[in-house]
């Protein structure tokens, strides 16, 4: 099989995928992709039998093509193993006539946990495999979820350090707690004053800082990014989504060759995204329904071609998709693009100068794929209780977004196609607007207080990752401007 090589979205390349990885974000300010998608290695007949380990495998052997089948399947390995609480790593709960893909069973119980378990592995396979002996700088951006399972992955990983960075007031209470608490000498935690958007801005200038390049090159440094900016942390995304169907049809829910639906809850496009390069790898996908909150920037992508992030930033019951630059979504666009570099680069231009770029006619014809919906907090709200309160199904705001988005694309298409919502993160995480959905009026003196209540009455117990934080230590107290970013990061890795 002929090696797959990686350009970078603005030119930069060829690199192989073990160069991608250790790099994170290309040179040129682009995102590594590959030169080409590759085909499901087995049938999915096969591919129905395999455990969710040989399944990744499959895929990651798919896709990183100058890592050896030892490497790939000691990542694997190391990666899904019993810090998942549940033997099937990412269950598929049938649900009425809907499926939801449980992807919140890891050590952090979010979805990150999928592909941030084997990051760190991939990471130092790659640096073995480049003879790089640099330390490596992890430097990530979260709305809430990524940064936990970045810390958990990295946490006293030799050879490796961990910085990141949140929004100041901009996520739950439980997600901070499991940021602010976490050990690990290597690790770094920064509240800065702003979104998501200013904090992830921050950290790509601080990747493609020159000087600050150089100056860690003195230190035997090098930095690289755990957001899904980094192909090593999306290729293992790919997975799931192949599992999904792999599950249905090993139930006989579907018959081979059958088209699935996917919804997902999106805000950084990295999810979905996985989901497309699923589709060209061969997988029989019909619809990929992007699910937006308010913050409906990619909603409005889909309907108009145009992509604006001039507007309101809205603060939501779903933090984790406060999000109006989606920085996956360039890979979409290049490729709409006919994988033309420059039209790519001109097109990111006009978003950071101007805040908008429009698609051209033909590129906007290619997004057929796609369809597009958006919940606002009170139709969130609404599904909550409805899916509560007619199965006795727990939802969590994120996921609750895209399951009402599913509802209104149903009933506005008629498609009936067999549809799996993703589901990205435990209900236990967002207790406040859990319970204030399925238990009005029920009230405590805190989110732990409150999973407590929300166990005894719903009868779902509190996960362990929630238990863990109660009175952990706080080790990570640092709030700073998005102009102080550098200097925290300086301060740190000395």
């Amino acid at each position: 099989m002929k090696e797959i090589a990686y350009y970078s979205t603005r030119g930069f390349g060829p690199v192989t995928a073990s160069e991608a990885i250790l790099t994170g974000l290309a040179p040129d300010g682009g995102l590594f992709v590959p030169d080409r998608i590759p085909a499901l290695p087995l049938s999915l007949g096969e591919l129905s039998r395999l455990s969710y380990p040989d399944l990744a495998y499959e895929i990651l052997h798919a896709f990183l093509t100058d890592f050896s089948e030892e490497e790939l399947r000691a990542c694997c390995a190391g990666a899904y193993d019993e810090k998942f609480d549940t033997p099937e790593i990412a269950p598929l709960a049938k649900v009425g006539d809907v499926y939801y893909l449980e992807l919140y069973h890891g050590k952090t119980i979010a979805f990150k946990d999928m592909a941030l378990s084997i990051l760190p592995h991939l990471m130092t396979a790659a640096a073995a495999r480049q003879q790089d002996r640099k330390e490596i700088v992890i430097l990530t951006a979260t709305s809430g979820d990524t940064g936990k399972a970045a810390l958990a992955g990295f946490a006293n990983v030799p050879g490796t350090r961990i910085a990141v960075f949140y929004p100041h007031g901009g996520v739950s209470p439980i997600q901070e707690r499991q940021m602010v608490t976490q050990e690990g000498e290597n690790t770094c935690v920064i509240a800065v004053r702003g979104n998501f958007d200013d904090a992830q801005t921050g950290v790509k200038q601080l990747l493609g800082d020159e000087a600050l390049r150089e100056e860690l090159d003195r230190r035997g440094m090098r930095f690289s990014s755990a957001n899904s900016i980094n192909i090593g942390r999306l290729v293992p995304q790919i997975a799931y989504y192949v599992h999904a169907y792999a599950r249905l049809l090993r139930e006989g829910e579907i018959r081979e060759g059958d088209p699935v639906n996917f919804t997902v809850p999106t805000g950084n496009f990295g999810n979905i995204l996985a989901a497309y390069y699923a589709k060209k790898m061969g997988l029989p996908v019909g619809k990929l329904i992007c699910a937006s909150n308010r913050n409906r920037v990619l909603f409005d992508f889909f309907s108009t071609g145009t992509y604006d992030r001039r507007r309101p930033f809205y603060l939501t019951t779903s933090p984790s998709m406060d999000i109006l630059i989606s920085s996956n979504l360039e890979r979409l666009v290049y490729e709409l693009g006919g994988e033309d570099a420059g039209k790519d680069r001109d097109l990111m231009a006009r978003l950071t100068k101007d805040g908008a770029y429009e698609l051209t006619p033909d590129m906007k014809e290619k997004l057929t794929d796609f369809a597009g919906g958006y919940a606002d907090e009170e139709q969130t709200a609404a599904e909550i209780a409805r899916v509560w309160n007619t199965y006795q199904y727990l939802l969590d705001p994120h996921t609750a977004v895209a399951s009402s988005v599913y509802q209104d694309y149903r009933k506005e298409t008629g498609d009936d196609t067999p549809t799996v919502v993703v589901s990205t993160a435990s209900p236990f995480k967002f207790t406040g607007t859990v319970m204030g959905a399925v238990c009005p009026g029920v009230t405590a003196a805190d989110d732990f207080a409150l999973a407590d209540r929300m166990a005894q009455e719903t009868g779902w117990p509190v996960p362990a990752a929630v238990n863990e934080v109660r009175s952990a230590p706080v080790r990570h107290r640092t709030v700073c401007d998005i102009s102080a970013m550098k200097e925290n990061v300086l301060a740190f890795l000395k």
